[in-house]
């Protein structure tokens, strides 16, 4: 049995940048932080000559090629796993299509059991990079390579991407205190809408390729955000940060009108009334999960609880992908 785990991810500055679409022409950074919500994935042998894998679905399959899950089976074919007699469970603590990077930490997670059951060991920004060909290069989904670097790497990490398609990473230098209040202060809540991010992100990624100016110079703004959010979280300077969040938000709107909807900018507006200091909704947008920076957090809990909105309470995830059990 092999058990491993990838924790999902918010963004914190600069999201957006990290599509091949936008960095192969200007460079691309960002700031992501891993969380305590997990992705998990179960391996194990079996007596019976199938491949058995369960996620929302069940598929009971005699080879790899024959498999649905176009993520499980390149993901298979690319470490050469070919066993018939294996079953691979999914969990997660959060659904999919919720803006915290589940694909990416799925992707991680699958490859991180595959290599233990083939006893290879693979650095984080290789098990990074895999996952990010499986997905951008093998399938064509035109997202970027955020969600797979930081849940291989976890903690709260800025990234390089660089025209060549490498990727420098280093964690951001936080203080202990800055740490703490940004684990007390951000407040994440569920919308109730969850979404698949690709129509979104297609949208940009094919706009970006045509060179479109107001695009493109949305882009160029927000990747200089993510360097004044880096420099705010260094310096500790955490009202500037969340300033800098609301400003993300309002650039971010402007790039697809799939970003928001009325309800959320209802939900936005309100909380920035009750105690935010500054907020987005987490990841490609139209759903998921809102973010926000609490000036007050008791106000602002119980004005989006009058709402109906669900929080959910998270700390940082530091250790990354992992293997929690091989026996």
């Amino acid at each position: 049995m092999i058990i491993t785990r990838s924790p999902l991810r918010i963004s914190l500055g600069g999201g957006g940048t990290d599509l091949p679409s936008y960095y192969s022409e200007h460079g691309g950074f960002l700031i992501a932080a891993a969380i305590d919500k997990y992705v998990y994935i179960t391996l194990h042998r079996t007596f019976i000559q199938e491949l058995i894998i369960k996620y929302s679905k069940l598929e009971r399959v005699t080879s790899v090629d024959q498999l649905e899950h176009p993520i499980v089976r390149e993901a298979m074919k690319a470490v050469q796993v070919a066993a018939p007699n294996l079953e691979l469970t999914a969990m997660a603590d959060i659904p999919a299509g919720t803006g915290l990077g589940s694909s990416g930490s799925f992707t991680t997670a699958l490859l991180k059991a595959l290599h233990a059951y083939k006893k290879n060991i693979i650095h984080p920004a290789e098990l990074a990079e895999q996952a990010c060909d499986i997905e951008i290069n093998r399938l064509g989904e035109p997202i970027g390579k955020q969600d797979q670097y930081i849940a291989a790497i976890g903690g709260i990490t800025a990234f390089t991407f660089h025209r060549d398609g490498r990727v420098e990473f280093r964690p951001c230098k936080v203080s202990e205190e800055t740490l703490f209040n940004l684990e007390d202060n951000l407040l994440l809540f569920f919308t109730g809408y969850s979404r698949s991010a690709s129509a979104i992100l297609k949208d940009q990624n094919d706009r970006s390729k045509k060179n479109d100016s107001a695009m493109l110079d949305n882009l160029h703004f927000t990747k200089e955000l993510g360097h004044k959010s880096l420099e705010a979280l260094e310096s500790g300077k955490l009202d500037e940060f969340a300033r800098l969040m609301d400003v993300h938000w309002q650039r971010k709107k402007a790039r697809s009108s799939g970003m928001s909807n009325t309800q959320i900018n209802i939900w936005y507006d309100h909380a920035m009334a009750h105690g935010a200091l500054g907020g987005k909704v987490i990841g490609a947008g139209g759903g998921g999960f809102l973010m926000f920076y609490a000036g007050d957090k008791q106000k602002l809990r119980h004005a989006m609880r009058e709402q109906g909105l669900q929080e959910v309470r998270f700390r940082f995830d530091f250790e990354g992908t992992k293997v929690v059990t091989q026996n």
